[in-house]
């Protein structure tokens, strides 16, 4: 016997049999139709197909197969492949094959619903534990895949992504005392790795930009830096290869990314003691044929930090700490948002600029009474 309400039955041949309603006749008569299947699931797939068509306005036709979610998926990668970056595209592939596809690959698009998305999101979050970001980066390439799905089927159903909410969380920025403590432990016994941390400290850079960052990139002529490049460690995408990561070297994080960044006579000063013979050396290694990775660069923050007692602390900590220190100065925002490479203020201001409490008080002074 089938299982209560799904009219799915094991034949006395072995096979599976379901079946579903196809039609009504003008006389009232339900006229049936029939899927079969090796097993249980291969038959409730094919009539869960057949129904998915019907309610299209599609008859599925005899020795038709449904096309998977999974399909559409493979489908809209293929397509990407030559649009985007490439480390953009592994991180599209790996969303693609660690989350949506084992979740939702074996749906039918035309049953894809706003629930079932619901139910997918709320996994990520607290059966996996992903962060907010991850989840909201994780739908936002569904969003996408389903876009394109919903174009090779136009009788689809539009499904609506509700995106879970970033709970607001305070950056962790440097004070001006802990931020001089560092300062001063970086010029202590200073080699060329505490030489690219404080750089990075005065000029905003990200992990990967003062990673890939060469002598040849910073014109003491100009006193100008260039960003041109970012280095990170990503799959390899080949199961064939020994080492399943590689370091590459390619453009920075978007076009607004690259960028001039104008240098003041303190960096001018430290780049003049520190320049080495090798032009196209590496600033964190000082040679052209060695560089150090982001993760290397990574533990050694950690070291560093630990030993000046500076908790919770990371790279990135660095780049705020830039930029509150930028707006303490009465930096203009349009300015320090180009040198952050951000594609708008909205960034600036929403993302990296937090504003101390000294500044908040003096800021509050202002509203006394002169009198």
């Amino acid at each position: 016997m089938g299982k209560k309400g799904e009219n799915i039955y094991k034949r006395k041949d072995g096979r599976w049999e379901a079946r579903y309603i196809k039609e009504y006749a003008l006389n009232g008569k339900v006229r049936y139709g029939y899927c079969y299947g090796k097993t249980y699931r291969e038959a409730k797939e094919k009539v869960n197909y057949a129904r998915s068509m019907l309610f299209v306005q599609k008859p599925a036709e005899k020795g038709d197969h449904p096309k998977y979610f999974s399909a559409y998926c493979n489908e809209w990668l293929i397509l990407k492949r030559s649009k985007v970056k490439e480390s953009t595209y592994i991180k599209y592939e790996t969303i693609l094959t660690k989350h949506i596809k084992p979740k939702l690959g074996n749906f039918i698009p035309e049953m894809l619903s706003e629930i079932a998305i619901e139910q997918f999101a709320h996994e990520l979050l607290k059966k996996n534990q992903l962060s907010t970001k991850t989840v909201r980066d994780i739908l936002s390439v569904l969003h996408a895949v389903l876009d394109y799905t919903k174009r090779q089927n136009p009788h689809m159903n539009a499904v609506v992504i509700s995106y879970p909410t970033e709970k607001f969380k305070e950056k962790r920025v440097l004070t001006k005392a802990e931020q001089d403590k560092f300062v001063r432990y970086l010029k202590t016994e200073m080699d060329t790795c505490k030489f690219g941390m404080l750089l990075a400290l005065l000029t905003g850079l990200r992990i990967g930009e003062i990673c890939a960052l060469r002598w040849s990139d910073i014109s003491l002529d100009e006193q100008v830096l260039y960003v041109r490049h970012s280095m990170q460690r990503l799959k390899t995408g080949d199961p064939t290869r020994m080492k399943k990561t590689k370091v590459i070297i390619g453009m920075p994080k978007s076009e607004h990314s690259v960028r001039k960044i104008p240098l003041n006579k303190d960096i001018l000063e430290l780049c003049l003691q520190w320049k080495p013979k090798e032009k196209d050396a590496f600033i964190l290694t000082g040679k052209s044929n060695a560089y150090l990775e982001p993760r290397m660069l990574q533990y050694r923050m950690q070291y560093y930090t630990e030993a000046c007692d500076l908790k919770g602390v990371h790279f990135h900590t660095l780049r705020h700490s830039f930029a509150t220190r930028c707006v303490e100065a009465g930096f203009e925002i349009k300015s320090l948002s180009e040198i952050l490479g951000h594609s708008s203020t909205n960034i600036t201001l929403g993302c990296y600029v937090h504003s101390s409490l000294d500044l908040k008080r003096q800021n509050m002074e202002k509203l006394c009474s002169t009198g």
